[in-house]
């Protein structure tokens, strides 16, 4: 009996824990309104296709500079400390915008987002493995990404309200999703710094050098470019969808923008069911599944014309690549669990695709039209059909 009141009382305590985490699970969502925000954007100040690909991109360089400083950290002051800090820099990127929207606003804005992004996701995901057992990783992280997605996805409803019927009370037009999420983030905040969290401490702080040479490991650096192929994917789809659809069928930004609605819907849907099917199901087999959902969507984004079925081939590609990262991920954190802090900063550093991503399918669609942009992402899907192959079946 006392056995069993100690399990229960360990699993209460760990739901208590879990809760705040998972909410900061939300506030990393915020960083997928850079899709929807982008388009506002461009279509407020004029932009060009290629000055507005720099509003993504510039989000996802910053992983490229903190991912991996940002694990270093983590040795030093522990991992709860360093999301708490990424939860005050997202809370500054939140509240910019309420200042205005000109160019240099909106850089300003976008920058301390990609930053702050780029400390949480490093730091957040070791912290479950504060709380989670190895063989429940992926899909606690799967549950992790499905209240992520919910932040992303509400973007794209908020921002169209608001655009529509927030200028009337509030003067703040679409940019109304910057102070509720700024709320939200504030409660975040909070509630995390509230939480105990028993971490163990590392046994040696690494340097820049010693988590670079790990990518000379052939397993990390996969799952490094498979990171690189997930979020360009996913960024791109996020920005590009709206414009694939105004292309096809001559549809205004607030019609269209409900492309980029679908793709969250449906991976948000993806990420619940994928937290309860990895749990029954081999994640190279899951994996395989995902990967030919997306090439599914893609054929249909080159060669469909109607409303219905380009929706269809969005949702698709969001039900696909809503797993992606949690498979990927715990892969690598699996396959190094003496080095998971410098692991997860390279990772993470892999959102740098973010940026590569987006630049190369604006430079294709100026050149080509949006068929540019999906090949571009096509070719990111091609390559995690061939990781596919790699995955280990724990």
């Amino acid at each position: 009996m006392n056995n069993q009141t100690a399990a229960a009382t360990a699993r209460k305590s760990t739901i208590a824990q879990m809760i705040p985490v998972m909410l900061c699970f939300f506030a990393m969502g915020f960083v997928d309104l850079v899709g929807t925000a982008t388009n506002y954007v461009q279509k407020d100040l004029g932009l060009s296709e290629a000055s507005a690909s720099i509003f993504p991109s510039l989000v996802f360089f910053w992983f490229l500079i903190f991912s991996v400083p940002t694990g270093m950290l983590m040795n030093k002051i522990g991992r709860k400390k360093t999301v708490l800090l990424s939860l005050a820099v997202t809370f500054i990127s939140l509240l910019i915008p309420l200042f205005g929207e000109s160019y240099m606003i909106m850089l300003l804005s976008f920058s301390f987002l990609g930053i702050g992004n780029a400390i949480m996701q490093t730091s957040l995901n070791p912290l479950v493995t504060n709380l989670i057992s190895s063989d429940k990783l992926a899909s606690t992280l799967t549950f992790g990404q499905f209240v992520k997605a919910i932040a992303s996805f509400s973007a794209t409803l908020i921002a169209p309200w608001g655009a529509a019927t927030a200028m009337m009370t509030f003067g703040l037009n679409w940019r109304i999703l910057f102070l509720i999420y700024a709320v939200i983030c504030l409660l975040s905040l909070a509630a995390l710094g509230a939480t105990p969290i028993h971490e163990e401490k590392p046994d040696k702080v690494s340097g820049i050098g010693e988590c670079v040479r790990l990518l000379g490991r052939p397993f990390i650096l996969l799952c490094f470019i498979g990171i690189m192929c997930h979020v360009g994917i996913d960024v791109g789809t996020n920005t590009y969808a709206p414009k694939v659809i105004s292309e096809r069928l001559g549809l205004a930004l607030n019609e269209a923008i409900f492309g980029t609605t679908v793709y969250f819907i449906c991976r948000t849907a993806g990420c619940f069911l994928g937290a309860f099917i990895l749990r029954m199901m081999p994640p190279r087999s899951f994996f395989l599944i995902s990967v030919l959902l997306m090439a599914a969507g893609m054929a249909i984004l080159m060669t469909c014309r109607d409303l219905t079925m380009l929706f269809t081939g969005i949702g698709l590609i969001g039900v696909g690549n809503s797993n992606i990262f949690s498979v990927v991920f715990s892969q690598a954190l699996i396959a190094a669990p003496a080095e998971r802090n410098e692991v997860s900063g390279l990772m993470i550093m892999g959102l740098f695709g973010g940026t590569i991503f987006p630049l190369a399918m604006g430079a294709a669609a100026g050149a080509v039209g949006q068929l540019g942009s999906i090949i571009v992402m096509s070719a990111g899907v091609l390559y995690l059909l061939v990781y596919t192959m790699k995955i280990k079946n724990q």
